[in-house]
């Protein structure tokens, strides 16, 4: 069990000048279920991991006060040993919280699936008689589909997911923190998630959730706090109450209030010159033989459940991995040569990527230096910055940005070089209604300028909103359908 205080609770990143969260007051009892909600950079993935005890004094500024159980949750953290007075006290102490972090692959450990859950059990000393039955219950419980010698580099970004919750729910902490732990999953897979985690909560386990697309959580929670971005808590209390109170207020604020859905945005014109076609290309084991054309003026979006290739489709159509079989053609780009042959310089220029871990192309120190990378126009660099609303952040490090301003740079990164295709994977992750609506208006104001834009995305309001065709990708094929069409079924 765990009991939960912040009194005035504030943190500022080193070398930033606004706070990433302050002045919170929050009291979570033993046994409570609470949804943290917030517009993006409000401050929930920071409450979460000072909660978690990762928020060290040098690197930040911190006020007030946290307490799990009435502990400073950093000292919980802290290695004990046998030949320390106090190390059974804190080896009982660190099982308190469990952790999900917004990017899976930071917690991932070992080389194989089984061995990276049984680390944790591993490590607080559960006997070795115990632990690969744990392992099993843990992979059981959420659906992870392989055997345990599965190698971690071998799994997609759900499947990754999926592991790391495993590795949580193995340890049976006191005080569970899960920071969009559905968000690269297929509706499947989330569903999977969402039952682990009705079946983890045993009596007395606290648990204090983080979701932007919140309808489907709110059956997994009795209690809803909101942060309100300027500091503070803006709203406490059951999730009706709160909603019915707020519910206007939050809307415009960005968080995903239930029942407001939001507006399609449907392309002006008929698709026009075919840009990029890509003709039964296969990628070892991870894609089966797929096709897949891509014209100016359209959005496409490509579906299917974790596993089946999207991402490393992605890749192929933005000439960053060349198929093992098949031929990727770009016939609308002024180069017949395959993509991936094109030298940086020019595949920066006619293909924007934005890979589904947005740290792993961020390759300087502040924000504005990442759009200046390209080479575009200062103001051309003030209107990204402006319009997927970073403009505060110019100055500060890419890496200590929230998941969803993150994601935002990403994105903008892909459009500094105005590039004629654009291939984004999960564009709309981590993103609060506001700077969701921001992101698709964007992306259909440049389909309707003639660009090709190519979405991989387990975002159902997404595909509704923009995308103009999908291609669902399963384990033996794709297909592809239009709006308003029948869609194939789901495997």
């Amino acid at each position: 069990m765990a009991d939960v205080v912040l009194r005035g609770f504030g943190w500022r990143h080193a070398g930033r000048r606004a706070w990433a969260v302050r002045g919170v007051d929050l009291h979570v009892r033993h046994g409570e279920r609470v949804l943290l909600l917030g517009a993006s950079g409000a401050g929930k993935s920071t409450l979460l991991a000072a909660l978690a005890g990762l928020l060290p004094d040098d690197s930040g500024e911190s006020e007030g006060a946290v307490e799990i159980d009435g502990l400073d949750p950093r000292k919980l953290r802290l290695a004990s040993s046998p030949r320390r007075p106090e190390a059974q006290a804190s080896e009982a102490a660190q099982q308190r919280v469990g952790i999900l972090f917004q990017d899976p692959q930071t917690q991932l450990v070992m080389a194989r699936s089984g061995d990276d859950v049984a680390f944790g059990p591993e490590n607080r000393g559960v006997p070795a008689g115990d632990i690969w039955p744990l392992v099993t219950e843990a992979l059981d419980r959420v659906g992870f589909p392989y055997p345990r010698n599965r190698p971690t580099a071998a799994l997609s970004g759900g499947e990754a997911q999926r592991l790391a919750l495993a590795g949580v729910l193995a340890l049976r902490p006191g005080l569970l923190l899960l920071d969009e732990p559905t968000a690269n999953l297929d509706p499947a897979g989330a569903d999977l998630i969402r039952t682990a985690i009705l079946r983890s909560h045993r009596p007395g386990t606290t648990l204090i959730l983080v979701e932007h697309r919140i309808a489907e959580a709110l059956p997994l929670v009795d209690r809803v706090v909101v942060l309100e971005p300027g500091g503070g808590v803006r709203a406490d209390g059951p999730p009706a109450a709160v909603f019915a109170a707020h519910g206007d207020a939050l809307a415009a604020q960005g968080v995903w209030v239930p029942g407001r859905p939001v507006a399609p945005h449907r392309a002006v014109s008929a698709p026009a010159d075919l840009l990029v076609r890509a003709t039964e290309v296969t990628a070892r084991h991870r894609l089966p033989a797929t096709s897949i054309d891509v014209r100016a003026g359209e959005v496409v979006a490509v579906t299917g459940p974790n596993g089946a290739g999207k991402s490393t489709l992605a890749l192929m159509l933005g000439g960053l991995l060349a198929p093992t079989t098949g031929r990727v053609h770009t016939p609308g780009l002024g180069d017949p040569r395959p993509p991936h042959r094109w030298r940086a310089a020019e595949l920066v220029r006619r293909i924007g990527s934005v890979f589904q871990d947005p740290e792993h192309q961020f390759v300087t120190s502040r924000v504005v230096d990442e759009l200046r990378l390209a080479g575009p126009a200062p103001a051309r660099v003030d209107e990204l910055l402006d319009r997927l609303r970073l403009t505060r952040l110019a100055q500060a490090n890419p890496y200590t940005l929230s998941g969803g301003e993150a994601r935002r740079l990403s994105v903008a990164t892909a459009l500094a070089g105005a590039p004629r295709m654009l291939v984004l994977d999960e564009p709309t992750f981590g993103q609060d209604r506001r700077t969701w609506v921001e992101m698709v208006q964007l992306l259909a104001g440049l389909r309707d300028s003639g660009h090709g834009v190519v979405a991989v995305t387990h975002d159902s309001d997404f595909v509704a909103a923009v995308a103009d065709r999908t291609v669902t990708l399963t384990a033996a094929s794709s297909s592809s359908t239009r709006p308003g069409s029948p869609k194939p079924a789901a495997p």
